[in-house]
């Protein structure tokens, strides 16, 4: 049995297909868990931290400003928040229903940065390379601020009317939508 037959009777067809991308990103995740470790065992190490927040925070301020949340202030410097720390964040200072969830979940985009790497790097013809390992301890950070955190998650909530425009299109999405153009032709 080959490589691709064994992959996809172990795993979804997207990730056979792009094996070589999730390949080269494995390191970086790899290293992004040690870089969570080690920042939660001292704070010295959320110097690895910064690359990733930073784009996580600018995430925030650059949608909070096309969406016209207007972003205040932007701090990238850790701070003691009680028993956690606090590593970057961003004021809004006008955060209405209908911006509220773009501006809070902006950081959910980052993931594109190392997909889009992998993709660049694992073009045919790629092989290992020494910048493959700085690319990887750049990319790892990015793994640790992808995903909004519970307060962006609680700002998010406020834009529970798109409920009202989401839950029609996803039921649309779900029964098919190309049985609704069947009539039309």
């Amino acid at each position: 049995m080959d490589f691709a037959a064994t992959c996809r009777s172990h795993a979804p067809a997207l990730l056979c297909q792009h094996s070589d991308i999730a390949l080269y990103l494995l390191p970086s995740a790899a290293l992004a868990l040690v870089i969570r470790y080690l920042a939660a065992a001292h704070p010295v190490f959320f110097v690895f931290t910064v690359a990733g927040t930073l784009c996580h925070e600018l995430a925030h301020a650059v949608v909070g400003w096309l969406s016209g949340a207007a972003p205040a202030s932007l701090t990238i410097i850790p701070r003691r928040k009680g028993r956690h720390w606090e590593l970057g964040s961003v004021t809004l200072t006008r955060v209405r229903w209908y911006n509220a969830a773009p501006a809070a979940l902006a950081p959910l985009v980052l993931i594109v940065i190392p997909l889009a790497v992998a993709w660049w790097r694992t073009r045919p013809g790629w092989r290992f390379e020494p910048a493959d390992l700085l690319l990887a301890l750049l990319l790892a950070p990015q793994f640790l601020s992808f995903w909004p955190s519970a307060i962006d998650w609680r700002i998010a909530a406020r834009s529970w009317p798109y409920l009202f425009i989401i839950t029609p299109l996803a039921w649309l999405a779900w029964r098919g939508t190309p049985q609704l153009f069947q009539n039309v032709m």
